[in-house]
């Protein structure tokens, strides 16, 4: 089923709604009672990430399960934005650059939210620039659609007076998984990179 673009801000804000009130409720009682510290916003409750099944810039087939064991950054973009996913993406290397030895333990993903022009061949040309292990996802327009509203991801394309035809207008915030697959900090776009790479330490520590 092809959701409009109506259902898409709908599911999306309520997800995301939702999911911002349990961070802010964690952000008051870890600050009411010194216990734990993030500089992103942490889930008192982990969220499951649904099995869907994506197809991977490295040609494989992949489902976040897959990940389990790593702690995974995830950023929802597409490989003609001329802002936010370059500066994200950079921020994501520099994230693995700080963590030294501790990088093996993390893994980026990017989910495209223009997956009639990002095929995966073209998201492993646009994300080898940034690291060599970033992966990027795409699957048919229902499943990212069900993904994104799960993440509480608004997206929609918008025509553009850019040689481009059209860009897309999409949530900034990045996301962090634990080892066990569950969505645990989100992560506002003006986080820098080296407090991001302590909420991943933050993870890496507890799980």
């Amino acid at each position: 089923m092809r959701w409009s673009r109506q259902q898409i801000v709908l599911v999306a804000a309520v997800s995301l709604l939702a999911t911002s009130l349990l961070g802010v409720a964690g952000w008051w009682w870890r600050s009411a009672t010194g216990v734990g510290s993030v500089n992103g916003l942490e889930l008192e409750a982990p969220k499951a990430v649904p099995e869907l099944p994506l197809q991977g810039s490295d040609g494989q087939a992949h489902r976040f399960q897959d990940f389990r064991g790593k702690v995974v950054l995830v950023y929802f973009g597409y490989t003609t934005c001329p802002d936010a996913c370059p500066m994200t993406l950079s921020k994501f290397a520099r994230v693995k650059a700080l963590l030294g030895e501790r990088a093996e333990d993390v893994q980026v993903v990017m989910v495209t939210v223009d997956p009639q022009r990002d095929t995966a061949g073209r998201l492993r040309e646009y994300l080898e620039v940034y690291g060599v292990d970033f992966l990027g996802l795409t699957g048919d327009e229902a499943t990212i659609q069900e993904l994104a509203a799960a993440f509480g991801v608004y997206y929609a394309p918008y025509e553009s007076d850019t040689a481009l035809g059209y860009l897309v207008e999409h949530t900034t915030s990045s996301f962090i998984l634990d080892r066990q697959g569950r969505l645990r900090i989100l992560a506002p776009y003006d986080l820098t990179a080296e407090q991001l790479a302590e909420d991943v330490r933050y993870l890496l520590r507890r799980d």
